[in-house]
């Protein structure tokens, strides 16, 4: 059956027009970014099919092109639309982070953080460069690879916070592996970085830990 023929209230459209957003599925939500289905399946029947090939909607997410592009009902076009709506989102949360305090919205940085981190296959460290009235004033991705206090240079965090003119920062990074405790590595260099940007008077407001959906936050667990 065609969505068109269902009653109105039970059309993803419709209903998130009725009842919000937060009241769809994920499949719901695939379905109006699709438009359509494909012949035999309305588009609901094809999202949902999408989901459990990829297992997640943030895994179709992160699939790479051709991936995305051997699902059915996919193609470049839906690959771009994906990767615009995607790229929409991240830039959205980085802009409410560059106009107010960061303290005061951690849950906007915790989505953000999520949405640049969890999917990638490799660990990155991440630096958010803030100003003196803590608004995100840069983001760069410093360091790639098995992150220890040996392959993340202080001396290079320190460049990076002088040439961005930053009063604080903000540390993450993401552990591939799902698990989002932080070891005894990840403790001695967050410690390491916040001397040494003591010394041209520079705070470290907190270090994030990304794995999958989890964020773990070293100052809500006393480890600065």
């Amino acid at each position: 059956m065609a969505i068109t023929d269902w009653p109105a209230d039970e059309r993803p459209r419709e209903k998130l027009l009725s009842k919000g957003v937060d009241a769809l599925s994920d499949a719901e939500l695939l379905a109006i970014f699709l438009r359509t289905g494909i012949a035999g399946k309305s588009a609901v029947d094809l999202a949902r099919e999408l989901l459990k090939r990829c297992g997640s909607l943030s895994a179709l997410c992160a699939a790479s092109e051709r991936v995305v592009c051997d699902l059915p009902g996919m193609g470049q076009a839906k690959y771009a639309q994906l990767q615009s709506v995607m790229e929409i989102a991240k830039r959205a949360l980085k802009e409410k982070l560059s106009t107010g305090n960061a303290l005061n919205s951690p849950s906007a940085v915790r989505d953000y953080l999520r949405m640049k981190l969890q999917l990638l296959p490799h660990e990155v460290f991440v630096v958010l460069f803030l100003d003196a009235q803590n608004r995100v004033i840069g983001s760069e991705e410093l360091f790639r690879g098995t992150l220890t206090q040996t392959s993340v240079y202080p001396r290079e965090v320190v460049k990076r916070v002088l040439h961005h003119n930053a009063g604080a920062v903000i540390f993450a990074h993401n552990h591939p592996s799902g698990v989002a405790e932080p070891s005894h590595a990840d403790e001695t260099l967050t410690q390491a970085l916040k001397q040494a940007l003591a010394l041209v008077d520079v705070r470290v407001l907190d270090h994030f830990i990304v794995a999958g959906s989890g964020v773990l936050s070293f100052a809500e667990r006393g480890l600065l």
